[in-house]
């Protein structure tokens, strides 16, 4: 009778473990989804640059310091090895892309130009999918590393590899409001 409670006891802890770690290894399945959304749409991002640059070259090529900063901030973050360093090139990216929209309002020919209002266009539709992939990643962090840091899971999460994951965060991202005075 003992050697039955005894055994019932260890199926029992055995099945937490097993429980416990599913859940672990959804969670970080769910993080690297997430993280491979977000990658997609950097990349597109990546691809949509160059066009964007050569558009604005035809108009505005005496601005070449505005256009170099935008392909060398295109370039650290297609380079980015880690998520803090994407995070960092994907924010000098984001004001050298500021800096050259801001160019189209001295350059009224690119600003009316089919081709550079399509690219603008499709820049910001990207941007939006990239704060949305951004939010679910962030998120599917936020839940995995309360996990692994919740008992009895953090036993299991040191025993079996699971390490907290960075939170992808680009700073500068929210709009300004505009203000409107009479």
């Amino acid at each position: 009778m003992e050697f039955m409670v005894f055994l019932a006891i260890i199926v029992v802890i055995g099945l937490v473990i097993v429980l416990i770690y599913n859940r672990l290894v959804a969670l970080r399945q769910t993080t690297r989804q997430a993280w491979g959304d977000i990658d997609v749409q950097l990349k597109q991002r990546h691809d949509l640059v160059p066009n964007l640059v050569e558009t604005v070259k035809g108009y505005a090529a005496h601005e070449s310091q505005t256009l170099e900063n935008v392909v060398k901030a295109r370039q650290q973050a297609v380079d980015a090895s880690s998520v803090k360093d994407l995070a960092q090139a994907e924010n000098m990216l984001s004001g050298a892309l500021r800096q050259l929209f801001a160019l189209s309002e001295a350059y009224p020919d690119l600003k009316a130009n089919q081709n550079f209002l399509k690219l603008q266009n499709e820049l910001a539709d990207l941007e939006n999918k990239i704060a949305a992939a951004r939010r679910f990643f962030n998120n599917a962090v936020s839940e995995y590393n309360t996990a692994i840091e919740q008992f009895p899971a953090v036993v299991l999460a040191g025993m079996f590899g699971f390490t907290a994951k960075e939170f992808f965060e680009i700073g500068g991202t929210e709009r300004a409001t505009p203000s409107v005075s009479f």
